[in-house]
């Protein structure tokens, strides 16, 4: 790989995940400056690429970008929040086919995580059935993230899944790719979002057969979903050109 071809993909990364931020304050998967996304240096793979602390997301820009190390050193751009590294950098160790990670508090996923019944029913909709088989649970919160050894505990609670829901806590979203890790979010979010509100009054859910949702989780696992990233970025190209600066 000659030098201009690492410096187009490190900047298309930079750039896509730029993006991603804008779009999560469009569709409210946001909490302004907190949270945050990661991906690893195409040309560097021991350097992470993420959220920059104190910055609104509908301000961030692809040059903004903070890039840490594997020592939590900060390599260029501000220092990230510092649950950040905890939580990112020891997931994508272990989970090397993870080049993204999405790390939410968005209002529906969130709300899923704080119930007693916190299970995502991933039969009960068209949505929830992309994520069966793909849902792994990390069942504790202590509140105080403070070394490696939280993020290590979340690897391993996620395994080889696809996301992590966290106890009283979020979501984190893992993935090959920046836009099928936001696909992932989006639908996430709608999932909990529609079995929240259908099953909020008491309810119960009706059932889409288990053949049916465990080969509509192993499509999802196995097939890139681009398309949408890419069509909703032609919208930030023509709204907020800013991103990609």
């Amino acid at each position: 790989m000659n030098d201009a071809t690492i410096q187009t993909t490190d900047q298309q990364v930079r750039v896509d995940l730029a993006a991603a931020h804008r779009l999560a304050v469009m569709d409210d998967l946001h909490e302004g400056t907190w949270n945050h996304f990661s991906v690893m240096s195409p040309s560097q793979p021991e350097l992470m690429i993420i959220t920059p602390g104190d910055t609104h997301w509908s301000q961030i820009r692809a040059s903004e970008l903070t890039v840490m190390g594997p020592q939590a050193e900060i390599v260029s751009g501000r220092e990230p929040n510092p649950a950040a590294w905890i939580i990112h950098y020891p997931v994508h160790r272990a989970r090397p086919d993870a080049q993204c990670l999405m790390h939410i508090h968005a209002p529906y996923s969130t709300a899923l995580c704080m119930r007693k019944d916190w299970k995502l029913d991933t039969r009960c909709c068209q949505a929830a059935a992309f994520f069966h088989g793909r849902v792994a649970y990390f069942d504790e919160y202590d509140g105080d993230l403070r070394d490696a050894s939280e993020g290590e505990r979340m690897a391993a609670a996620l395994g080889d899944k696809s996301v992590l829901l966290m106890r009283n806590h979020g979501a984190l979203v893992a993935a090959p790719t920046i836009g099928r890790a936001y696909m992932d979010l989006y639908l996430l979010e709608r999932a909990c979002k529609f079995q929240m509100l259908a099953a909020g009054d008491g309810h119960e859910l009706g059932q889409i057969p288990e053949r049916i949702a465990t080969k509509m989780g192993n499509w999802a696992r196995d097939v890139g979903r681009e398309g949408h990233f890419a069509g909703m970025k032609r919208v930030l190209d023509a709204r907020e050109p800013d991103y990609a600066h």
